[in-house]
């Protein structure tokens, strides 16, 4: 872990908003030119996301910097649906699957900064290169290349591809870790909030009479 840290750190210090800051022979060859990543929060527990770095499986690695993030966007009450997501981002793409994402989120209902860094496993590569007959258009192709990066109370971070029409795929065999405070490296002093504002009139009236982390997440 500690080498592909150093290795994204090395490939990562110029970067610029989605660009590529390495490049190498691929070693996962993708069937298509790009992949999106979105993110999601539950309604009304709002989360702001400020920086991504990532690290794909292009040969040794292309990796991206993203300054400027398609922002998170949800309604799940309660538990995460099955079907969040939106697909296509106009920001949050890169063009092989992904090894490692690391990225910093302001998580509004928490009033913390957090930073999360998930490490992909073969079977996710693999997954996202992979292809079956569009669910609403058989005679079209479809690719798993939606990710949805799910942020909630508490700091929990899970991680889907959307699935064809079915319910969203969980990527189980992801390790997700997750850390604030003093434990912040890339994210310490990165953040867009003013955690002392207060919460919206409309987290006020979503939040009252529940109990904290409202919902299972």
């Amino acid at each position: 872990m500690k080498a592909i840290t150093g290795l994204l750190s090395l490939l990562l210090l110029a970067g610029c908003t989605g660009s590529k800051a390495h490049e190498q022979q691929r070693s996962i060859k993708a069937p298509w030119d790009e992949w999106y990543f979105t993110f999601s929060t539950p309604k009304a527990l709002p989360a702001q996301v400020t920086l991504v770095k990532l690290l794909d499986t292009d040969g040794y690695g292309y990796g991206y910097v993203f300054q400027t993030i398609d922002q998170p966007q949800g309604k799940s009450v309660g538990t995460w649906s099955q079907y969040i997501g939106k697909g296509y981002s106009p920001f949050n793409k890169a063009e092989s699957p992904p090894q490692m994402i690391k990225f910093c989120w302001d998580s509004i209902i928490d009033k913390k900064v957090y930073e999360t860094t998930l490490f992909f496993s073969l079977d996710t590569q693999h997954k996202m290169v992979s292809s079956e007959p569009d669910w609403a258009n058989p005679k079209e192709t479809y690719y798993f290349r939606y990710m949805v990066i799910g942020l909630a109370p508490e700091g929990k971070v899970r991680v889907w591809l959307q699935n064809n029409g079915n319910p969203n795929l969980l990527l189980a065999s992801t390790q997700i870790t997750t850390v604030s405070g003093k434990d912040l490296d890339m994210c310490a002093g990165v953040t867009n909030s003013d955690f002392s504002y207060g919460y919206d009139d409309d987290i006020k009236e979503f939040i009252k009479d529940k109990k904290y982390p409202y919902g299972s997440w």
